[in-house]
């Protein structure tokens, strides 16, 4: 998706070594480009124009700019409409993907559901895909057989869970999937539209134990449409609009701009 050359000053590193009083999460400046993917071009005239335009014809900014800072004790929640660059910025704290340009410093273990059902396998079973989410995850198997059948139940699918997940629906694999990220207390949590699937009984439950998570992770990042379920969970929000911080602070006054006037409908445009 992006190309980092060997001598670049650009990074995202995961620093355990930092001065106590650091922040849990820095972005310093932080931008991702990604290459567009050309279509074969359809006569020799085509191709020759293309050949005279500027390889930065052919890239977009995924982010640019990016700074914020994430303190220990704090839930985040991610806003922003589609195509915002919300999952670009949870791929790159999770280290999936390094930054172009900038810093981005992140202190601490991370547990991140950023891809729902990334690690499963439909041909598996919801008990074996539990194993193979877990080790995607980095969950140790001695703890993790101590914790399945806190999975299972916190997931409701045990009458399911000996299926193949080809059965499940898309609310079933959600709630495994968050069963399994949440299964331990890890010191950043990362969630990435996960909750916005599911019945509400399960959303009201998931909820309570992300509340209950904030109590002992040093801090939870959500993206999430749903302004209702950050005002819940959430201490501060980022705002992204293509690509950019748009606004960052106290998840309140945040969220009431961006639920004022005609921001939500000029967006969905």
């Amino acid at each position: 998706m992006t190309d980092v050359s060997s001598n670049s000053s650009e990074e995202c590193r995961s620093d355990s070594a930092l001065d106590p009083g650091a922040p849990i999460i820095e972005f310093q400046d932080v931008g991702l480009w990604f290459r567009l993917q050309a279509r074969r071009p359809r006569s020799l005239r085509e191709l020759l124009l293309r050949r005279r335009r500027s390889d930065a014809s052919d890239t977009r900014w995924a982010l640019r700019d990016v700074n914020f800072v994430c303190r220990e004790g704090e839930s985040w929640g991610i806003i922003g409409p589609n195509g915002a660059g919300k999952s670009t910025l949870c791929l790159m704290l999770a280290s999936i993907l390094t930054p172009d340009e900038g810093v981005a410093t992140v202190r601490g273990k991370v547990s991140a559901l950023v891809t729902l059902g990334a690690a499963f396998n439909k041909a598996l079973t919801g008990r074996d895909n539990i194993q193979l989410y877990a080790a995607y995850l980095g969950i140790p198997a001695k703890v993790l057989a101590s914790k399945m059948d806190e999975i299972i139940d916190f997931s409701e699918l045990q009458e399911f869970i000996d299926e193949p997940i080809r059965n499940y629906s898309t609310g079933m694999r959600a709630r495994l999937g968050f069963a399994v990220a949440t299964s331990l207390d890890p010191e950043i949590l990362i969630l990435d539209e996960v909750l916005s699937v599911g019945d509400r009984g399960f959303r009201v439950k998931s909820q309570k134990r992300i509340k209950s998570m904030m109590k002992r992770s040093k801090c939870i990042l959500t993206v999430s449409h749903s302004t209702s379920f950050l005002r819940a969970i959430s201490t501060h929000c980022l705002w992204l609009d293509r690509g950019s911080v748009h606004m960052a602070g106290p998840a309140a006054e945040v969220l009431d701009a961006y639920e004022g006037t005609d921001v939500l409908g000029a967006r969905a445009d």
